[in-house]
Order: C-alpha cells, then structure tokens, then sequence
C-alpha cells in the first residue's frame, strides 16, 4: 500500500483506470503516510479522513458504472485558502478561529467536480504573507528535504508551503496552492516540485482568502509537469462571480506536452543576473539554456529594465490590497473576537490578538502607503512602475515566445535564518514577482540540485493565456533534466 503513494497523478489514474487498485485503497494509502509523517513535518492543519473515503468509495461507484471523471479517485490536498463548504478554513490565521465556510471556492468546486478526494487542508504563511511558511499560527511547514550531512531543519518556501511540503514528501499526488508574488513557484523549486502560476484570470478566485486581489491567482503543485496540466486544465474556468475572471474557453493542457519546440524564441533576461546569486544557479540557467538549444530553439537576450524596481513596487502594491482587504476581520461575524469595555478596544483587540506580526506589518505598510500625503509618493508611483514591467514584457515577447530565468535566487534556507530580517526575506521574491505584477504565466520545475543536495528550479515565462507553449517548453526541459531526486525519509 505505501508504494501507491509513490505514484504520480497520471501513474495512480492509470492505475484506477486498469484496476490495478481501487480509489480508496489510494486514499487509505496517503491517510497513512500523513498519518506517520505529520507530526514532523507539520503539512497538514487539518485531515478529512472521513470524506476522503467517502469519496473514495463514490469514485469507485462511478468508475465501475463507466461515469468516472478526468480527475476520479485522485487524492489531493487544498491550501488552507480555499474555501471548502463545511470544512474549516483558517488561511493559517488566528482571526478566522474556526470557521467553517458555507460555500465551495471555484477552483475546489472544479476539482470535486472531476472526482477528485480531499485528504485535508495545508498548511500556509497567515494570509499568504510569507516566503517560508513560518508566519502559519499553526507553526512552520519543515521541508522533508535535507542537506547533506545536516539534520537541520530547513523551509520548504512559501506561501504555499505545506503544499510543496505535501506532495514532495508523498502525502498527497497534487495540491492546489496560489501565488500573489511567487508562493507557488518558490516552494516547488526549494522542494523539487512543479509549479505553475497561470495567467491572471484563469483561476476563479471566489472562495480564496484574498491577499491581495489584483495578484493572487490560483495554481496546482505536482511531481511532474504532466500532472500540472492535468490539474490546471481541471482547476481554470470562466466564474460569474469573480469579476476578474476570462471569459475563454479552457484548453487541454496536457496536449501540448510532447510536442516539438523547435524554432521556438527563448529570451534570457540579464537583469536576473543579479549580485550575491550562488554560482551554481547561474551554471544551471546556463544549462537549463544549453537543454533548451539542443531541442531546436534560438536563444536570445532580453532586456526587462525595470526588474529592478519589481520587488519594491510589489512590496508597496501587495500591502496596499492587503490593508484593504484584511479591514474586514473586525471580530464581528465570524473568527476570533478580543475583549474589550467598548466598540473600538473590540475592534483593536481582536484586530492586535488575531493577526500575527508579518500580516500587521502589510497592514500598517499599505496603510501608509495609502494615506494622505503619501498616496501619490508611493502608491501611485507603484502603479506606474507596474505598467512599465508590464511594457518591458510586452516588448521582450515581441522578440521571444517565452523567457528563461531561475526560480529562486538560492536553495532552501534553514527556518528560522531569515525571520527577523523582512528585506533579506523579500529577497526570495526577486525572480517571481514580475510575474504577477504583469498578469503573466510562470512556471518552475526541478532542474538540478545545489552542492548540498538540495533542489534548484528554473522558471519559464509565457505570454498572456500562452500556457500550452511553457508547458511545451518544460515538457522537453523536464526530459532533459532527469531530475529524479527524492528526499530521504528521516521523519
């Protein structure tokens, strides 16, 4: 039974599909590794074992009557930000307390939809603000990798941390994760996974804890760059209620894996080239080029100029949405309510007691951005600097079809090393957060591994709703790479 944890997504729906085993002998199977591994790693805030095999055995009803989904009897773990309808949901914050939604979010209602089982809910920084998973009122994620020769505990990125943790570690075959500037894409590269952040707009986000609503968007982490298209073809979809959502149809995105890549434009941006980057990430986005030239494309160097203002712009933008956002969690209808003589010390108290000290620091960063006599020096400035990157890609994808860059600008790092320097932690975004700032697909998968032993990622660019051509690309870079290092069990 521990070997089907092994499986990819493709491999166990191969598998349910020839009857080899049976949903919910699969379901079982990860309920047992979680089980075991948990209390380690720390993926899961909540397991649903109950449903799981109550909808593992549904699964099996549907596949025995030849009405099985593309999706059925796959065993998956959602991001503790997806609202789930009766399920509590906490964004990893003390404010929610225990609440428990009355409504599905899109992208989960998508994957229920297609067959999909939920074995709980993972494990997140509070409210998405973080890079390590070390901000959860749940406690840090730890990654189940570690270097050689050291028992030190390391991160596994974040926000979406337990997510990354989860499927690396084999405690789920997939999850559903989001990224506002890199929180699905840092933590597959720190774990070894793959991740995409699709095109702003493709994910519904109705259901999503908001962060900040102009940057969130929805994506699956997975083992290989197969089951990400499998995923995400089941998770996009147009929804009414989300305002932002496109209208287009979702194509089958795993029909574009295999296919030639020849005669494809790949642009290198120098800008990413930055001070202090590790020279083994630098030999192998040189490598991940040198792949990339033997299947047939042209390199070309791009110029995005102002990649160098993207972190700071984010950093006032994503506050700004953030204090926005967060003014709702007053204590007055649902979560964690303070004590106090009047209105006003309830608010304050509930407000200063449920929040942690990286979701107030947002809060009171984008509140002073926002605020009289400030909004034009910061804000508004943020917001041109936005259209300029936005421009740089729009002019760099005028020369190329996609563009190459790493993921992350080191290895995982060990927790705690960071906590009490937000900038050096910020940092970890440097390479991820264009990306959300123009509204563009990105996507990171394993290409290699530091000197330690620890997993480095590449990211591929995309044009706007181009995912089908980053999956192309990474389809063939995935072969190139090899990469089958898995970390070794010491939990």
């Amino acid at each position: 039974m521990s070997e089907l944890t092994k499986l990819t997504l493709k491999g166990a729906l191969d598998g349910l599909a020839a009857g080899s085993f049976s949903a919910e002998e699969l379901a079982r199977a990860h309920l047992d590794a979680i089980d075991a591994a948990n209390p380690a790693l720390n993926a899961y805030v909540l397991t649903t074992p109950e449903r799981a095999i109550s909808d593992a055995k549904a699964s099996d009803a549907r596949r025995a009557s030849g009405a099985a989904g593309p999706l059925d009897g796959a065993v998956i773990g959602v991001k503790d930000l997806f609202c789930t309808d009766g399920v509590r949901t906490t964004a990893g914050s003390k404010i929610l307390g225990n609440f428990i939604p009355p409504y599905e979010s899109t992208v989960t209602a998508h994957l229920w939809r297609d067959g999909a089982v939920m074995l709980g809910k993972l494990n997140m920084d509070e409210f998405a603000m973080g890079s390590s998973n070390e901000t959860s009122a749940f406690g840090p994620v730890t990654s189940p990798w570690r270097a050689n020769g050291s028992d030190r505990a390391l991160t596994p990125g974040g926000s979406s941390g337990g997510s990354a943790c989860a499927v690396s570690a084999d405690l789920c075959l997939a999850a559903t994760a989001s990224d506002t500037g890199g929180s699905i894409r840092q933590p597959a590269a720190f774990t070894g996974t793959v991740g995409i952040k699709p095109t702003y707009g493709r994910c519904s986000r109705f259901g999503m804890v908001a962060f900040a609503s102009s940057l969130d968007q929805a994506g699956p982490i997975t083992k290989t760059v197969e089951d990400s298209a499998l995923m995400l073809t089941s998770m996009c979809g147009h929804d009414a209620r989300d305002s932002t959502s496109l209208d287009i149809s979702v194509p089958d995105f795993t029909s574009f894996l295999g296919k030639s890549i020849k005669g494809l434009r790949i642009g290198v941006p120098e800008e990413y080239r930055i001070d202090g980057m590790p020279e083994e990430i630098g030999r192998l986005w040189d490598e991940g080029v040198e792949w990339l030239k033997a299947a047939g494309c042209e390199i070309k160097s791009v110029s995005l100029p102002h990649t160098k203002y993207a972190l700071p712009a984010y950093y006032i933008v994503a506050p700004a949405e953030a204090s926005s956002n967060l003014a709702r969690y007053d204590g007055m209808r649902f979560g964690y309510r303070g004590q106090g003589g009047s209105l006003t010390e309830v608010y304050e108290n509930t407000r200063a007691e449920g929040f942690g000290p990286e979701v107030k620091r947002r809060i009171l960063i984008g509140t002073y951005v926002l605020s009289a006599g400030y909004y034009d020096a910061y804000y508004l400035k943020a917001l041109k600097v936005r259209t300029r990157i936005a421009e740089d890609f729009a002019n760099a994808f005028g020369e190329v079809d996609a563009i190459l860059t790493p993921t992350a600008p080191s290895a995982a790092f060990p927790i705690g090393e960071k906590q009490d320097d937000p900038v050096a932690m910020y940092l970890n975004d440097v390479f991820t957060v264009t990306t959300n700032l123009a509204g563009l697909p990105g996507l990171s998968l394993p290409a290699g591994l530091d000197k330690t032993g620890l997993p480095l990622g590449l990211q591929l660019i995309g044009k706007a709703l181009d995912e089908g051509t980053l999956f192309s690309i990474a389809s063939v870079m995935e072969q190139a790479a090899g990469f089958t290092a898995r970390p070794a069990r010491w939990w």
